[in-house]
C-alpha cells in the first residue's frame, strides 16, 4: 500500500521578528500554499535545534552549526538563510571591559587572551554563534543560558561576558554594555565571506516532489516579506523584543536579504568553509557536504 502523504506540515521558526517576516506569507496565506496547512511551531532556537536532531518537525529553522548534527535526517532549503555579510554574534561586556570598541579585523592575541580568561554566557552550544566563538577562541570557559538573559547573567555577574544574538546585536549599547568583538566582522576580515548563522531544512523521508512544493512555498512566501516590506514588519513588531519599528526593520535588513532568497554560490561556499573550519579542528565530527533541495 502507498504510504499516505500529509496535507499539513510542522513548520519551526525563532520567535524572532526576521522569521515571523520570512513566514509572514504563509502565516497569513498571502501565497498560494498550494493546498497544504502548516502548524508553526514558534521556540527558540536551540530548542529548534534540539528537535531537528530527534526529527521532530517537518519544516524547520536550525543553527548552520546544528546541520552538522542532522544532515541524515534534513537537507538545507536554499532559501531562508540567515547571513552575516561583516556583522554577526557579537561579545560584549560591561561598560568598565578593557580592549572593547577594538575593530574586529585588527583582534589579536591580547584580546583572545582576555576572553580566555572569562567566564562567557552562551546562547546555546549547538547555535552557530557558539561555533563561531569557538573558531575565534578556542577553548573557553562557558554558561549556557537562554538568550534573552545574557545581559542579566553578565550584569549579576554569573558571566564576565555575554555572546549575543538575534536583537541583542542592536540594543547592548541601550542596556549599558560595550563591544569586546563582532564575531560576523572577524570571520569576513578572515574569509572573505558572510558568517553563516541559520538556515531552514525539511525532513528527507517527505517525498522530493512535496520537498520542491515545499521550497516553492517557502521562497515565495520570503518574496512576499521582501515586496510588502511594511505590511510583514507591521507583522512582525510583536517579536521585535526592546525594538522600535525603525531598529526592528534595520534588524530585519540585517538577516532578510538576498542571501535569504538564495544562497548563492557565495553562501554555499560560506557553510562549506565555516563546517570545514570546524571539522578540521575538532569541533564537530562526519565528512558530509551540504546537501540543498534544488
Amino acid at each position: 500500500m502507498a504510504k499516505q502523504l500529509p496535507d499539513s506540515f510542522t513548520l519551526g521558526h525563532s520567535p524572532d521578528p526576521d522569521d515571523a517576516f520570512m513566514f509572514y506569507g504563509i502565516a497569513k496565506n498571502k501565497i498560494d500554499l498550494r493546498g497544504y496547512r502548516f502548524e508553526q511551531r514558534i521556540e527558540d532556537i536551540q530548542t529548534l535545534n534540539q528537535r531537528a536532531l530527534r526529527g521532530e518537525l517537518h519544516i524547520s529553522a536550525i543553527s548552520i552549526h546544528a546541520y552538522a548534527y542532522v544532515a541524515d535526517k534534513y537537507a538545507l532549503l536554499p532559501c531562508g538563510a540567515s547571513m552575516g555579510d561583516g556583522y554577526g554574534p557579537v561579545i560584549v561586556g560591561k561598560r568598565s571591559t578593557s580592549n572593547a570598541h577594538r575593530s574586529s579585523a585588527n583582534v589579536g592575541a591580547d584580546t583572545r587572551e582576555l576572553l580566555r580568561n572569562r567566564v562567557i554566557a552562551v546562547p546555546g552550544e549547538m547555535t552557530s554563534a557558539f561555533l563561531a566563538l569557538r573558531l575565534f577562541l578556542g577553548d573557553f570557559e562557558h554558561v549556557v543560558v537562554p538568550f534573552d538573559k545574557i545581559f542579566e547573567a553578565v550584569e549579576s555577574g554569573r558571566a564576565d561576558a555575554g555572546l549575543l544574538i538575534h536583537e541583542g546585536q542592536l540594543t547592548y549599547q541601550q542596556a549599558g554594555f560595550q563591544k569586546i568583538i563582532d564575531l560576523g566582522e572577524w570571520w569576513k576580515a578572515e574569509t572573505g565571506l558572510a558568517l553563516p548563522l541559520g538556515g531552514n531544512v525539511v525532513r528527507k523521508d517527505i517525498p522530493k516532489p512535496v520537498r520542491r512544493k515545499l521550497r516553492d512555498i517557502l521562497s515565495e512566501s520570503i518574496d512576499y516579506g521582501l515586496s510588502h516590506r511594511d505590511e510583514a514588519v507591521r507583522h512582525s513588531l510583536p517579536f521585535a523584543r526592546g525594538m522600535n519599528a525603525a531598529l526592528t526593520d534595520k534588524f530585519i535588513g540585517m538577516y532578510v536579504n538576498e542571501f535569504t532568497r538564495d544562497y548563492g554560490e557565495s553562501g554555499r561556499a560560506a557553510i562549506r568553509r565555516f563546517l570545514t573550519a570546524a571539522r578540521d579542528r575538532g569541533y564537530i565530527k562526519g565528512s558530509r557536504d551540504p546537501e540543498f533541495i534544488d
